[in-house]
């Protein structure tokens, strides 16, 4: 037991003071996403568990670096805190990026449950891929124009591909797909070739489902062609549905690359499924035979632009009319209540305008149950004068008929003289 002059025990709740995002990532606030994507891979791949096993200052950096990503990676959190700092952005809510290849088999067993039950699980490359990408230690594979090649990938491991373009190819356009009719979920990379030799991802597209597949790409068109990023609308569907719908065509963002030169290009495919080999076919094709194509697809990516900012006002207007409608049907309901209340005074009211002691009135249920025993009491005494009938009328058909004295047979034989 503590003496009475000891102290209470305090604690302090104070909370840890955050650094500047762009200043975790070495960036500047006017640095475009695909900057801030470079910066955090870099800085991830440096201070990744795998690396710094026993050091417990790169393991907070590691997180302090993939919660600045988290706030700047998204153009809403990002506006939000550019405008307001930390207190504009829900620290609890940020959704980190799992490297499965990181974690036990019971951390991956809950994190494929919670993506079977429709949970938005973000996942990045394996640190081991990206260092080893980064030291020149892969191993390529050749992916010739026009001839799809289809393979398996092991969980957390990539195929790398080498492809060679010319300069008319360059200059009509370059598009890489992937695609699994299995639904195998994985990533596109995209590598740029570093000094040393090594190479350092600079694309990556997820897998999304589209019909009974899945499916990746990159076009290098010539003019921006912008991505999707549906993690970002699953997560807002999974908070708030109505948000989702206005917010779904914010993570439509431009392609940093448009075009690629002439010469060797690096693509690789990583296997992000939880426990399985992603199965897959990736082809690379030139695209001069797809001019039609590449103008439609122009076409409505502009209208996609569009309707972002239509849908950005509509949400605006949306907004008051519900908040208007709330308020209505608010006075509604108060207003109905208000009215039934005064009819009620006013009925008690003119009930009060007599001398005459209440009457005490009988019930429906009571007058329903009076004529229900009178009828059945009726229906019993039918019921016991007919059984009574068929009993005599059945005793009276068995009991032998007694002959009477004078019912005397006489027989006279007219042969016979008398």
């Amino acid at each position: 037991m503590p003496g009475h002059g000891s102290k209470p025990v305090t604690f302090d709740t104070a909370k840890p003071l955050r650094r500047d995002p762009y200043e975790v990532l070495g960036v500047s606030r006017n640095s475009t996403d695909q900057e801030i994507k470079s910066a955090y891979r870099r800085m991830a791949l440096k201070y990744h568990p795998d690396k710094n096993a026993n050091d417990p200052k790169a393991a907070d950096m590691f997180k302090e670096v993939t919660f600045s990503y988290n706030i700047l990676y998204d153009p809403e959190k990002r506006r939000q805190y550019d405008t307001a700092g930390f207190e504009a952005v829900d620290s609890e809510s940020q959704d980190l990026e799992l490297d499965l290849s990181s974690l036990g088999a019971v951390n991956t067993m809950f994190a494929a449950l919670f993506s079977k039950l429709g949970v938005p699980i973000k996942t990045t490359v394996s640190a081991t891929v990206l260092e080893e990408a980064l030291n020149g230690v892969v191993t390529f594979r050749p992916l010739p124009l026009g001839q799809p090649i289809s393979k398996k990938v092991e969980k957390q491991s990539a195929h790398f591909y080498r492809v060679t373009i010319t300069e008319d190819e360059a200059r009509a356009g370059f598009v890489c797909r992937v695609q699994s009719s299995d639904k195998s979920k994985f990533k596109l990379l995209y590598f740029d070739q570093v000094e040393n030799g090594g190479l350092s991802l600079a694309l990556q597209e997820d897998s999304a489902k589209t019909g009974k597949i899945t499916s990746a790409g990159m076009y290098f068109l010539g003019f921006p062609v912008y991505q999707l990023d549906q993690t970002m609308n699953s997560i807002s569907a999974a908070k708030d549905p109505e948000s989702a719908f206005f917010k779904q065509l914010d993570g439509f963002q431009p392609c940093e690359i448009t075009e690629l030169k002439a010469g060797t290009h690096v693509f690789a495919v990583y296997g992000d499924n939880f426990f399985k080999s992603a199965s897959y076919t990736i082809e690379a094709l030139c695209a001069a035979a797809y001019k039609e194509e590449k103008e439609y697809l122009r076409a409505v990516e502009t209208q996609i632009l569009t309707k972002r900012v239509e849908i950005s006002k509509f949400e605006t207007e949306y907004r008051e009319v519900m908040a208007q409608f709330t308020d209505i049907t608010s006075r509604y309901a108060e207003e109905k209540q208000a009215i039934d209340e005064l009819l009620k005074q006013r009925n008690e009211i003119h009930a009060s305008y007599t001398i005459a002691p209440p009457m005490k009135r009988s019930t429906s249920k009571s007058k329903n149950r009076g004529s229900f025993k009178d009828t059945n009491s009726f229906e019993d005494t039918r019921e016991d004068d007919q059984v009574k009938g068929k009993r005599s009328t059945t005793r009276d058909r068995d009991r032998p008929k007694k002959k009477k004295w004078y019912n005397i047979p006489l027989k006279v034989d007219k042969r016979k003289p008398c």
